[in-house]
Order: C-alpha cells, then sequence, then structure tokens
C-alpha cells in the first residue's frame, strides 16, 4: 500500500486546523481590540458616563438615529429618506470602530485638508435637494452693520382671515430671539456692498411668528436684544456671538419658569434656488433645522427639530429643508441648546428671499408649530 494518501490526509488535516487556529486569533485580537477601546474610553469609575456614551456615538452616521426615535415614537418611520435602510451591525460596527462614515469621504479627509473640517455636519432628515453641497451656511462676518434697509411693498397674507378664530393668551411658552439680529436680506438694501442691517433684518420674522403663535393662543416672548450692540460693548469678535446672547437666554428661562420652547431664527447664505419653494404658486422662504452634537444631551433636541420638520412635509411638501447637526472646528456645536431640551435653531430662508416669502413662512412656522404644541399638550395631560 502506498503511503503518499497518508501524507496527503495528514497534510490537510495540518491546513485545517491552521485555518481553525488563525479564525480564532483574529476574533481573540478583534475583541480585545474593541476591549480596550471600551476601557480606555471610558471614564475611571464603574458606571459609563452619558459624555462616554455621545463620544462613541457621534461616530456614526447621523440617519441611523432615525431608528432610535422610532423605537420611542412609531411616528418616525415615515421620516427615513426614500430609500433609505437600517445600517447593518458590520456598518454600525466598522463606524464605532475607525470613526469613519462610508460613502463620505470627509470623515476621513476632513482630518488631513484644512478647512474642510469645517463642513462636519450630519444630514440627520434630508429634505428636498439637501445634500452635503448644500448645508445651511453661516453669514461672514459684517464689515459693517447698515441701516438703509427698507422694506418696500410687503404683501399681507390674508388667508386665515375669517377661518382662524384667535384664541385667548396663556402663559409664556415660547422664546424667540436672534444670535445674529443684523442677518438681512439682498432685496431690501440698496446694494450688495453687506448683508447686515440694523433695520430690515431676520427679527422681522422673528416678530411675524410670535404675532402667529399669540394670534392661536400661545404665549410667546419675542426677544429684541441688539447682540450685535452688546457683542461690541464686551469687545466680542462675531463668532462670539453665541458667547455673548448666551446670559440674555438664561435670564430669560430663570425669570420665566413657563417657558417650553427656545428658537433661535436666523437666514441662511445659500442661493435663492435652494432657499425658496413654490407651493400654490407662492413662493416661501424653505426652513432649515440645525442642532449642535456637542452637548451630552443634544438628542432630545435632535429629536423635536425632526418632528416639526415631519409635520411641515405633511402639510406643506418641500418647504423644509431637513434636520443637521453640526460638531467640530469651524463652528459653535452647542449654540446655546444645551441650555433646555427644547431649544432649536432655524434658519428662515436666505440672504435672496423677499420679505413677502419670510411672512408666509412664519405663517406656516405659527400654524403648524401650534398643532404640534397643543396636540403635545393634550398628551402631556392625559
Amino acid at each position: 500500500m502506498s503511503r503518499y494518501p497518508i501524507m496527503k490526509k495528514n497534510k490537510k488535516s495540518y491546513m485545517k486546523q491552521g485555518t481553525r487556529w488563525t479564525i480564532i486569533a483574529v476574533t481573540v485580537l478583534l475583541l480585545l481590540f474593541i476591549g480596550i477601546g471600551i476601557l480606555t474610553g471610558a471614564k475611571t469609575t464603574y458606571r459609563i458616563y452619558s459624555s462616554t456614551i455621545q463620544e462613541w456615538t457621534t461616530k456614526l452616521e447621523g440617519s441611523a438615529f432615525l431608528y432610535l426615535f422610532e423605537m420611542e415614537n412609531r411616528s418616525f418611520k415615515d421620516a427615513h429618506p426614500e430609500g433609505n435602510r437600517i445600517p447593518s451591525l458590520t456598518t454600525l460596527s466598522f463606524q464605532l470602530l475607525t470613526s469613519l462614515t462610508p460613502n463620505d469621504p470627509r470623515s476621513l479627509l476632513g482630518r488631513e485638508i484644512p478647512g474642510l473640517s469645517s463642513y462636519n455636519s450630519q444630514i440627520i432628515i434630508a429634505g428636498k435637494g439637501t445634500d452635503y453641497s448644500t448645508l445651511p451656511i453661516e453669514s461672514e462676518p459684517p464689515m459693517i452693520v447698515d441701516d438703509r434697509g427698507e422694506e418696500g411693498d410687503v404683501e399681507e397674507n390674508n388667508e386665515d382671515e375669517g377661518k382662524l378664530e384667535e384664541k385667548p393668551v396663556g402663559e409664556d411658552r415660547v422664546y424667540i430671539y436672534h444670535t445674529h439680529n443684523t442677518e438681512s436680506f439682498y432685496p431690501h438694501l440698496p446694494d450688495e456692498s453687506t448683508d447686515h442691517d440694523g433695520k430690515v433684518n431676520i427679527t422681522l420674522i422673528g416678530e411675524r411668528l410670535g404675532e402667529g403663535l399669540e394670534k392661536r393662543g400661545i404665549g410667546t416672548i419675542v426677544d429684541t436684544t441688539d447682540v450685535a450692540a452688546l457683542r461690541s460693548e464686551k469687545g466680542m469678535e462675531y463668532y462670539q456671538s453665541y458667547d455673548a446672547v448666551r446670559p440674555v437666554v438664561e435670564e430669560a428661562i430663570s425669570q420665566n419658569g413657563d417657558i417650553r420652547y427656545l428658537f433661535d431664527l436666523h437666514r441662511d447664505s445659500l442661493s435663492k434656488e435652494h432657499t425658496t419653494t413654490t407651493i400654490n404658486g407662492k413662493n416661501y422662504a424653505r426652513f432649515a433645522f440645525v442642532i449642535g452634537a456637542e452637548h451630552p444631551q443634544y438628542e432630545q433636541n435632535l429629536q423635536l427639530a425632526s418632528k416639526i420638520h415631519q409635520l411641515l412635509e405633511e402639510k406643506y411638501p418641500g418647504i423644509s429643508r431637513g434636520v443637521i447637526t453640526k460638531k467640530g472646528s469651524g463652528v459653535d456645536g452647542i449654540y446655546n441648546q444645551d441650555l433646555h431640551p427644547n431649544a432649536i435653531l432655524i434658519e428662515f430662508g436666505g440672504v435672496y428671499n423677499h420679505l413677502d416669502e419670510l411672512y408666509r413662512s412664519a405663517d406656516v412656522m405659527a400654524e403648524v408649530f401650534s398643532d404640534y404644541y397643543f396636540e403635545d399638550e393634550k398628551v402631556s395631560t392625559d
């Protein structure tokens, strides 16, 4: 009998054992790396702090959080972008271990190319036409603040007259303010030498929104603090606007215990094609919701913004550009939203929008938010 078959059999057995031990070794090393990552990432106590959890979860793709919201509220099931699928366990593990997001080269290049990290935002819910090339852009620091703006002819929106029954105004529940209170609009300025005006600016939209909410019975405080002047008095730079306005917001919260929602209104700097939509033959300024992701409780702020976006899209499809989070260099990352779980930043239109379009949108926001508010009130009292 030949001995060669026996040798071949032994050779196969050795290869099989070698493969098995290789798989075991790789698995042990992988578990070891994960364990080391958990131990070094957590605080040196027996419990894991919320800040540690936040640090891990910020490595995940933003849309993954919709699935977490869906576990608490099934209505978020309809908020998933068309064609979006739940991330696989492999994808989630890869993001947690490497901080890299598949299909988003910024997660790799942002650390290597100066300036690219300033676009460190996550699209949580993408509205029509929203992608990483059309994210909200914060205004540049103004060279001057003009006072030559004119409102011009503004069409009054009387669509609600006769069918909107004004309700008695209750306690002050909503606080509206403007961190960049001089953000203005080119159609109301004599030229494009500046897009900041001390007269015709975003504060007019805050007044309109406040009026709309009060007509619907929601007590509203519209703060008129001149943050630009306040910043100048303190010798602060434009990028420190959120620090300048923070004491104002803190005082408002402490003196008005009934405040439940805080809206910081801004206007975007994108072109009009991205900040405007047409509904039933009329132009409306579009909304974008911005949430700072650099404080531990930001998911609560995110949940409110996501719900309002969803309700807007149900009644006025295309009017919301979506919900994004911001963190990293080049952005504030908190936007004073750590002061209250229902504090959000709303971009109203852009620098090329006319007041007609902005006022219509302020009325839409008042209508949709009041629906949300009274429904939430009903649930809270049941």
